[in-house]
């Protein structure tokens, strides 16, 4: 990793040694240097990420790390994300407090990361590995991840960046989530999804449909993207979604039922695609993820016991995890109808 300031969708670390470790460190350190977090919060940041990595060196297979900015609306933190195909554990809550070992090591790796952490969640089940998601803020107790929306992007494995990209944004009311997905691979694929998550953001209030089209038009500069965007209101019980191309979408439900959701063949950006909105059930209990066609569509919810009572961006990595491929940029957002 170069000295370059960290972009939000942040870098990945694969974790196969304990010399991993020190370059996660490093990072980390960079990260926390450039976004302010100061020199005292900066060296628990450097605790949390040798401890993390730590843990997958030890106990994980096919461990990685993300390590990002985290923001909020009046300071920024950093987070961090493990995941591992390990053994996983049967209680992450008693695993994580201090003496509690597998490895016949003191146990105090999984405690030390909970306490420099101004957020914590995780999840883990025997046999199917471990999803860790830490955030370090400036106080103790910082402007965590929205707890109604969570995703993460990976780029194709030998890429530096993705053509994959998510945004969130709450306008009039309205809470909204795009998750885009360039043509191709590399720089420019790149370039497509930063135009569609600056056209999101910016674009005017109104129902999913109205967004697509206005990103369609701001995107004729690019080589195109599939994109969709939802709306939940779960006060209605209702879920809004208007999308183009292989962006797949389905609401689950707490019985871990899936509906697919509707998009239409095009490319934003691209000729004159149709553009149409749709309204499927969401209550209160419902879950909606979103991923591009870099993750395949095989993933069950119910796999996991209670994985659907941890934060979206624990959903999320574990989807990422069990069903994303290196082959392909890889992007999943979960979105909860309830906080």
């Amino acid at each position: 990793m170069s000295d370059d300031p960290v972009s939000d969708r942040g870098v990945w670390f694969r974790v196969e040694s304990s010399s991993a470790a020190s370059a996660v460190r490093r990072a980390a350190e960079r990260l926390g240097a450039q976004l302010g977090l100061g020199e005292s919060r900066t060296a628990d940041l450097a605790i949390v990420a040798a401890e993390l990595t730590s843990n997958l060196v030890k106990h994980a297979e096919d461990g990685s790390l993300l390590l990002r900015p985290a923001r909020g609306e009046q300071e920024a933190g950093v987070e961090l994300i493990a995941i591992d195909s390990g053994p996983g554990m049967a209680d992450l809550t008693v695993s994580s407090q201090d003496g509690h070992s597998t490895t016949g090591t003191l146990g105090i790796g999984l405690g030390a990361i909970v306490r420099q952490a101004s957020w914590f969640d995780g999840y883990s089940f025997p046999g199917r590995g471990t999803v860790l998601a830490v955030q370090v803020w400036p106080g103790r107790s910082g402007e965590w991840e929205r707890p109604w929306v969570g995703g993460l992007t990976r780029p194709l494995t030998g890429e530096s960046v993705s053509g994959d990209g998510y945004a969130w944004r709450i306008v009039e009311g309205r809470r909204q989530v795009l998750v885009c997905d360039g043509l191709g691979h590399g720089p420019l694929a790149s370039a497509a999804a930063d135009a569609a998550l600056d056209a999101f953001r910016r674009a005017p209030a109104g129902p999913p449909a109205t967004v697509v089209q206005h990103l369609h038009r701001a995107m004729s500069h690019t080589r195109g993207a599939a994109l969709a965007v939802a709306e939940p209101d779960p006060a209605a019980g209702v879920l809004r979604y208007s999308g183009l191309g292989n962006i797949s979408a389905a609401v689950v439900t707490a019985d871990g039922r899936r509906r697919g959701l509707v998009s239409l063949p095009g490319i934003a950006g691209h000729q004159r695609p149709p553009v149409r909105e749709y309204d499927y059930p969401f209550h209160h209990d419902a879950l909606l993820v979103m991923h591009s066609d870099g993750v395949v569509d095989r993933w069950q919810l119910d796999d996991h016991p209670g994985l659907v009572d941890r934060s979206p961006v624990v959903v999320a990595a574990t989807v990422l995890r069990d069903a994303g491929v290196r082959r392909d940029d890889a992007c999943v957002v979960v979105t909860r109808a309830w906080t």
